[in-house]
């Protein structure tokens, strides 16, 4: 009998059109607490707020300060989702393929996120957030987490990322991997996926089957 086929989705860069916000946001935290590294707000794409603070500001104060900023931040930033998006999720769900979102995103942000668009949960059979896992992309755990919630077996299963961490994360776990060039270039992200799309318009379920 043959396998079914799973997907499982990033979402800031992939789903939500979000990532140029995230940068002005990360550049005026740089302005304010320097780090003094180069394209500060690119370098840590992909990564969750525990990682950005413990790898870049040592000092607890600041710690605290640019979490009270970031949720902030957080709590008014309008959640815009690119075009064909969740019309690509929902078509994948009258399809029967199992979805789950795995983002780095904390519970905070997302709580923010479903008080804007109440109906988001009911797109995904399964959610998986950075505070459910112990390792940051591109550690594949969060990936191989999401394919154990929709009960599909990894190799199985279909990642969709935007950022390099996140596509080495798909890699790493023994996905297949479908990388979306809305943050980087096509050709920044080619050999870090089985495949490279410009969004989910015309993008079809059942290229998954």
């Amino acid at each position: 009998m043959k396998q079914k086929t799973g997907a499982l989705f990033d979402l800031d860069g992939v789903l939500l059109d979000s990532e140029g916000i995230y940068s002005n946001f990360w550049d005026a935290v740089e302005a304010k607490y320097p780090t003094h590294i180069p394209n500060f707000s690119s370098v840590i794409k992909g990564s969750n707020l525990f990682e950005i603070l413990h790898d870049h500001y040592p000092n607890d104060d600041i710690r605290h300060r640019v979490t009270e900023m970031l949720n902030n931040f957080q709590r008014d930033m309008p959640f815009r989702f690119f075009d064909g998006a969740l019309e690509f999720v929902r078509h994948l769900q009258s399809s029967g393929i199992p979805t789950c979102l795995v983002t780095s995103s904390d519970n905070a942000k997302m709580e923010a996120l479903y008080r804007q668009h109440p109906d988001f949960k009911s797109h995904f059979d399964g959610i998986i957030t950075g505070d459910m896992v112990s390792k940051a992309k591109p550690n594949p755990e969060c990936f191989l987490l999401g394919a154990q919630v929709i009960h599909v077996d990894i190799d199985h299963c279909v990642v969709f990322e935007d950022s390099l961490k996140g596509l080495a994360a798909g890699r790493a776990a023994g996905a297949h991997v479908v990388g979306l060039a809305t943050t980087l270039p096509r050709e920044a992200i080619l050999d870090f996926a089985d495949e490279v799309i410009d969004s989910f318009v015309n993008y079809h379920p059942a290229k998954l089957l």
